[in-house]
């Protein structure tokens, strides 16, 4: 008797290291940046030309960058995350509190409480997506306002300002090194391992294919369960880091901080190519992404822009981009429907 076996599962279409599409999107972005900077130059020399506006081209972005990373990879994944807003205020005021009610607290050991919490709080999203198998959108819309209540709640009247830090800690939102600040860099260096985990490691491909078909993944294999969890809780910790970030920035918190930045955050990675279908874009891109919108909200006042038309160029800009994206995919089905017919 003669047995047939059975056909082995399809493997999901793990993403190609980033090629010509993906670059030259990264590109135009890096493009749109550098234009939106020279413009708001030639109008104000300090705006480049000066030891603050240096400064600030570099360091207020660097807070939205790491959220936009952590976004960035539960995007890829086919999911999003929008309590990220409500995380980074959590951990912000966690950051003062721990200053003020444990006098003479090593800063390590704030950063890492604040990431550890932030990354507990993104377990808790991961695990209800995961588990529960309810979209990531509802689960998430959830805990911004069930964390933003618990913020409220914990905060009250209460506000953290400068006089109630460690010099030493608000030093860190000035300090530079060869004129670059330091929070600058180190949100450079969390970029950079975030984008090689994402680029070399089988972790990171995984998170690609599980974007690219989630039902292909499943059958596959992969452990798609894992590494959704672990997707969202390095958006909890990256949230978790910029909270710190914000305090050693601005140096006071209450309950607002972070409120909206969800959203920004879902618009620079959207903007900076990671489709939000999944399984497309560059943590990279996410950055960049991060880079050009927090400069266009300092550039275009400077040139003379009513309010209203600022956040209209961001709309018009992550509009335009997830219509490139489908333009970008329905090219890619031609294309592929096209080489199965000839071959």
């Amino acid at each position: 008797m003669s047995t047939t076996t059975a056909p082995a599962a399809p493997a999901p279409a793990i993403a190609k290291k980033p090629g010509g599409i993906g670059r030259a999107r990264e590109f135009g972005i890096l493009a749109a940046l550098i234009l939106v900077v020279v413009a708001a130059t030639v109008k104000n020399p300090n705006f480049l030309f000066s030891a603050d506006g240096w400064r600030d081209l570099l360091l207020t972005p660097s807070i939205l960058m790491l959220v936009a990373v952590g976004q960035a990879i539960v995007i890829i994944t086919r999911n999003v995350d929008l309590s990220v807003g409500s995380v980074m205020g959590l951990t912000a005021f966690l950051t003062g509190r721990l200053f003020i009610d444990v006098p003479g607290i090593p800063i390590p050991l704030v950063v890492l409480a604040a990431v550890v919490f932030g990354g507990v709080l993104g377990l808790i999203n991961g695990a209800l997506v995961a588990f529960a198998r309810v979209p990531a959108m509802v689960i998430t819309l959830g805990t911004l306002y069930a964390y933003r209540g618990v913020n409220v709640l914990w905060t009250g009247s209460d506000q953290v300002h400068p006089s109630d830090l460690p010099r030493e800690f608000l030093g860190l939102g000035t300090q530079q090194i060869l004129t670059i600040p330091v929070l600058s860099i180190v949100a450079i260096i969390v970029l950079a391992l975030a984008a090689w985990y994402m680029r070399n490691t089988r972790g990171g491909r995984e998170y690609y294919a599980i974007g690219s078909d989630p039902a292909a993944a499943e059958l596959y294999g992969l452990k798609t369960t894992r590494r959704v969890l672990s997707a969202f809780v390095l958006s909890g910790a990256l949230a978790g880091l910029a909270g710190v970030f914000y305090v050693a920035r601005y140096g006071s918190v209450s309950s607002q901080v972070g409120s909206g930045w969800e959203l920004d955050a879902v618009g620079a990675a959207v903007i900076g190519g990671i489709a939000i279908t999944g399984g497309v874009g560059t943590v990279w891109g996410a950055a960049i992404g991060a880079m050009l919108l927090m400069t266009i909200n300092r550039a275009l006042p400077i040139l003379g822009i009513p309010d209203f038309w600022q956040r209209a160029v961001v709309g018009v800009l992550i509009i335009g981009a997830i219509v490139l994206d489908r333009v970008l995919a329905v090219r890619q089905r031609r294309q592929l429907i096209e080489a199965r017919d000839d071959s």
